[in-house]
């Protein structure tokens, strides 16, 4: 059931595309397409239409959508089972069965698996070699899904809550795939600790990148005597707004004016116009909204400094490393964080930026007023981070080296002799799981 021998076509596969959070999948995609990867692109569930990011045009006609409800839907389960009953059936019961202790994505696996019988049958029938899929959660489903009905092999990409929150499936879907990728060390480390050696030994750390084409360094604005503070981020409780806005309130009683933009949107809206309420900081931090990418460069253009105040929240939700804080780097801003997941791989405390406790407003207030006093660290953090982000977290070789891994399996001796046997001679997949994780949710590691 392997795809026809010589067949080098991707899959990409997502939950939906485009996202307005998701710009880093869109780029890597954009650049894999212009390094001559024949990219088609798969949203399991559909797409956000008040999104439009630049270069997704570009992509246009590679991104196949399917109605969830209709014909095409009904007649790939027929499909599947007329042709591959035992394989369609224990699909179906290793999703059941795997997502049986977590409700939410057991209600999920329910349409996530004959979403994928529609979109295995497609790709079947385009020849599709692979399929890389973002997030180890439903679209990794998909792709295992996928897997055992057609013998088209996999890879997923895990980030962040994908690995800190529910690992319904996780060790079997790390089994089942050729290889995983995720985006630091620390999800590394928590992965071997979570499902041993085995599992570690096909994970690589390729991080998200920026390109830095497009995120060039800033000229310096001005200075006018007031602390420009800008925050990217989605309105979410890891994110840790509110502790940027008591820091804030504590930057105001020592007399330091500043001015504060919230780039975002998110469930937590309403939370943080309280707490700026509360504060009484209505004329000095201010809610922008989500903007487009070019909107978001002015910003950081007219700030002084970038925050991204991550915390841990108290069911282990956590951020990954936030690409928003790479692109401040990049664009050669001096940035303050806090020691969470795998940031400190990407600011360097007292290197390429500073790095405060989580939940610390406190701290977080003595780093922006030590930045501003003493603008002479400010711009040598704001050089040595960019420095840090062309190196380690660039765009342009980090998708190189995701394309070589996908090439690496498309080639690779185990593929062409699996064509070769011909298509119905791909052994079933066997959903034997990883020894379980212990449960818990380190903050480090």
């Amino acid at each position: 059931m392997a795809p026809r021998k010589g067949s080098r076509r991707i899959a990409y596969l997502m939950s939906w595309y485009p996202a307005v959070t998701e710009t880093f999948i869109l780029n890597e995609m954009l650049q894999l397409h212009r390094s001559g990867v024949d990219l088609h692109i798969f949203p399991l569930l559909g797409a956000a239409h008040d999104v439009c990011h630049p270069g997704s045009q570009e992509l246009a006609s590679r991104v196949h959508y399917h109605a969830a409800v209709s014909w095409q839907t009904l007649s790939a389960q027929l499909h599947w089972i007329l042709r591959r009953p035992a394989r369609y059936l224990r699909a179906w019961r290793a999703a059941i069965a795997g997502n049986m202790r977590s409700p939410e994505f057991l209600a999920k696996a329910l349409l996530v698996v004959p979403r994928a019988a529609v979109l295995g049958r497609i790709m079947e029938q385009r020849n599709v070699a692979h399929v890389h899929a973002h997030w180890a959660t439903h679209p990794a489903l998909a792709a295992l899904v996928i897997r055992e009905l057609t013998g088209i092999s996999y890879s997923f990409t895990a980030h962040a809550h994908d690995l800190y929150l529910d690992r319904s499936m996780l060790g079997e879907k790390i089994r089942a795939a050729e290889f995983v990728v995720t985006i630091s060390q620390f999800n590394r480390a928590l992965i071997a600790k979570l499902f041993g050696p085995a599992a570690a030994a096909k994970t690589v750390i390729i991080p998200c990148g920026v390109d830095p084409r497009m995120f060039r360094p800033r000229e310096r604005r001005a200075p006018d005597g007031v602390l420009r503070i800008a925050c990217v981020a989605g309105l979410r409780d890891y994110k840790g707004h509110r502790w940027l806005v008591e820091a804030c309130r504590l930057l105001r009683a020592r007399g330091i004016p500043f001015d504060c933009a919230l780039v975002g949107d998110g469930p937590e809206r309403a939370a943080i116009e309280a707490a700026i309420a509360r504060a009484r900081l209505g004329e000095h931090v201010r809610l922008l909204g989500n903007r487009p990418q070019q909107e978001v460069r002015g910003v950081l253009d007219h700030s002084d400094v970038f925050v991204h105040p991550s915390v841990v929240t108290a069911d282990g939700m956590m951020d990954g490393i936030p690409v928003a804080l790479m692109e401040a780097m990049a664009a050669e801003m001096p940035v303050i964080s806090t020691n969470v997941s795998g940031i400190p791989e990407l600011v360097l405390d007292g290197r390429t930026g500073l790095l405060v406790p989580e939940k610390d407003p406190a701290s977080l207030a003595a780093a922006l007023e030590r930045l501003h006093r003493d603008p002479e660290l400010a711009l040598r953090l704001g050089r040595q981070g960019r420095r840090h982000v062309l190196e380690k977290y660039n765009l342009l070789q980090n998708a190189s080296r995701l394309r070589a891994q996908l090439m690496r399996v498309i080639d690779g001796p185990t593929r062409v002799a699996r064509a070769s046997r011909g298509r119905d001679a791909t052994p079933a997949v066997v959903f034997t799981p990883l020894p379980p994780p212990d449960g818990s949710r380190p903050a480090a590691l």
